[in-house]
């Protein structure tokens, strides 16, 4: 996502190229992309870096929402041929005939859990290998497994946002569903990086998150030096340290970080 949505100016094409083919030789082989990244656009960057290394690597999209091109605005729509329509427009774009992993990015609350029978049937097809849920409740994951198997639910879990453990993450293991944990370095702030909100880019989503605000940054930072003198006393990064805690929760845990460099 980092590469076209979210954080202000978007990376230029050969950067982003870059990045990625640097992470696949680091060893990264879990992709994350969406519809909505880039109205579409981070698919398609993703399709040219990964070609000819699909095989190598879990390719992971989402459907359901998407920029709407006429309006630009963003649109939650979970009716099964929509469904069907956007996972075939990403598989062309990301340049592959099936998908690992295949979220339903936004729960529609004009389509119930139950009719998501779409995603049940593309992986009849081979389309893709598992269904997924991003950033639903546990009572509406207990709901949708009733009706067909879910793979993975995404949802945002860090040192600094606990909300899986209120109920979602034992909903997951008592399900045998695995938790993909998005923004698990806080959006950079648990590497240290963000050192002064008020110069981040415009358009950049952390501008209106209370956490970056100028009443509660201060707090948060003394927060994070607690984290920092802590990683310094193991000899890590902060940002290791923040990684290190979130794999020890559990091997049925995978954390997907975000980049915008190498």
């Amino acid at each position: 996502m980092n590469l076209s949505h979210g954080y202000g100016s978007i990376v230029p094409e050969n950067a982003a190229l870059r990045a990625l083919d640097e992470a696949f030789d680091m060893g990264y082989r879990h992709f994350d992309t969406a519809t909505i990244y880039g109205a579409t656009a981070n698919e398609s960057l993703v399709g040219r870096a990964l070609e000819g290394k699909r095989h190598q690597l879990f390719l992971a999209s989402k459907c359901g929402m998407a920029i709407e091109p006429e309006t630009g605005k963003r649109v939650i729509d979970g009716r099964p041929e929509t469904l069907r329509k956007q996972c075939e427009a990403s598989l062309e774009r990301l340049r592959t005939d099936h998908l690992d992993l295949y979220y339903l990015h936004r729960l529609d609350r004009q389509v119930p859990i139950e009719e998501r029978g779409a995603l049940g049937r593309l992986v009849e097809e081979g389309k893709i290998s598992g269904v997924g849920l991003s950033e639903i409740s546990a009572t509406t994951l207990r709901r949708a497994v009733a009706e067909y198997p879910i793979t993975a639910v995404q949802s945002e879990y860090s040192l600094w946002t606990r909300n899986p453990e209120i109920a979602l993450l034992d909903a997951c293991r008592e399900l045998g569903v695995a938790l993909v944990a998005f923004s698990p370095l806080g959006r950079g702030f648990l590497t240290g990086a963000v050192k002064d909100p008020e110069r981040l880019e415009e358009g950049d989503m952390r501008c209106n998150m209370p956490r970056f605000s100028a009443e509660n940054y201060p707090h948060n930072q003394k927060l994070f030096k607690q984290l920092a003198a802590l990683a310094q006393a193991l000899s890590v990064t902060p940002g290791q340290l923040a990684l290190a805690w979130l794999k020890a929760k559990g091997d049925d845990i995978i954390p997907i970080p975000g980049t915008r460099s190498p």
